[in-house]
């Protein structure tokens, strides 16, 4: 589904609710990470690019001294229309129920300036919970869309990366690493990004092959784990980093930890070992793709998987077997599961000419419950033609 249908459901959606209508329509995308998992909290590389998945936000400013918003985003939780009024510095906005109006709300607590009163609704492609980052596509959506509304244009698109991840940080609760907004924010058709997760420089990788798709394969199924391993990996980093005497373990090197490793718990030490090991792949693999040397490229993807699975222990059997399943084709380069794991998506570098037999080999292997998409790097965030 492209940006031009979701833009007409979130239209008539809009319609039917405001009975008018609206002025502004945006769109933000979703993201697939091509290597470089776990890495973006640690001031490590990643190495994403913007999909063709988006979130669409449609409204207008309001005669009434609230703010009303709505979501026909299949699986958000209820109820799918609330209003507020616009927040004040005394009363500011605060995270509640439902949850997926959190995304929202930080974003607007984080925007600069006064904000108007307005009517919204929200329609996307980007499964909620598969990986693909619906909650940043949502938050830059709603930052584009506040732009929009107000004429105050954010030039830097760092800092509007920034707000959006301080969004995320402040009102969903959700420590997350800078990937997601930057990719939504910065993404260009035709280019992935390496992101320094430190320095926050970014820099477009070109590609354009036309015999090369990118393959993105949900497992539609998700463990509830995340919420609580997420934090835990994370503090495993920051205490393995400690014991290393480094700020982060993007400063640390393998030999430094191999030397620690009787005076780590093992899990510290395979967390870290991990990390360490995928900064220095996707470095490598982002210079693979400048050399079109797909074949590195792909070798560099199920090495990140194993390493997702047995050291970082974030993949599940699902996304095992769909990487399996991928490596039994011809014409597949590399495949690794993608996101924080626990479920979600794998990402398939493949030869075009071998992406439909790809499509029938994991169909008849994992069932029918795989939903794949052909994609190639999209643009990020930008204003839509009513």
């Amino acid at each position: 589904m492209g940006s031009a249908d979701v833009l007409q459901i979130a239209k008539t959606s809009f319609e039917e609710k405001f009975q008018a209508s609206p002025t502004i329509a945006v769109c933000a995308p979703g993201r697939v990470n091509l290597i470089g998992e776990h890495t973006d909290y640690n001031d490590g590389f990643v190495f994403p690019m913007a999909l063709e998945l988006v979130t669409v936000i449609v409204g207008r400013k309001s005669d009434s001294d609230v703010c009303q918003l709505g979501t026909i985003a299949k699986g958000a939780d209820e109820p799918l229309m609330i209003s507020f009024p616009a927040p004040t510095p005394e009363k500011p906005l605060i995270p509640g129920k439902p949850s997926w109006a959190n995304y929202v709300k930080g974003v607007i607590a984080n925007f600069p300036g006064e904000i108007p009163t307005f009517d919204a609704m929200i329609a996307t492609s980007v499964p909620l919970g598969g990986g693909l980052s619906s909650s940043a596509s949502l938050e830059v959506a709603t930052y584009t869309f506040l732009e929009k509304l107000t004429g105050k244009e954010q030039k830097d698109l760092k800092a509007k990366a920034l707000a959006c991840q301080k969004a995320e940080h402040d009102f969903a609760k959700m420590p997350c690493g800078i990937m997601d907004q930057f990719i939504s924010v910065m993404g260009k058709k035709g280019n992935a990004l390496l992101l320094d997760c430190r320095s926050m420089e970014a820099k477009l990788v070109p590609m354009t092959n036309p015999d090369l798709v990118v393959l993105v394969t949900n497992s539609n199924v998700r463990h509830e784990l995340t919420g609580s391993e997420y934090p835990t990996r994370r503090k495993q980093c920051e205490t393995a980093a400690a014991a290393l005497g480094k700020p982060s373990l993007r400063e640390a090197t393998m030999a430094e930890l191999e030397a620690r490793k009787g005076k780590l718990e093992d899990v510290v030490f395979r967390r870290a070992r991990h990390v360490i090991g995928e900064i220095q792949r996707t470095t490598e693999a982002a210079a693979a793709i400048e050399k079109e040397d797909y074949e590195k490229f792909g070798k560099l993807m199920v090495e990140s998987h194993n390493s997702l699975r047995d050291d970082y222990e974030v993949s599940c059997e699902e996304l095992d077997l769909l990487v399996k399943l991928a490596m039994e084709v011809d014409g597949v380069y590399g495949s690794r599961m993608t996101g924080g794991g626990f479920g979600g998506c794998t990402v398939t570098l493949v030869k075009k000419s071998s992406v439909d037999s790809l499509i029938k080999h994991i169909q008849d292997g994992y069932g029918n419950k795989a939903t794949c998409l052909v994609t190639s790097p999209a643009d990020g965030a930008k204003a839509l033609s009513l």
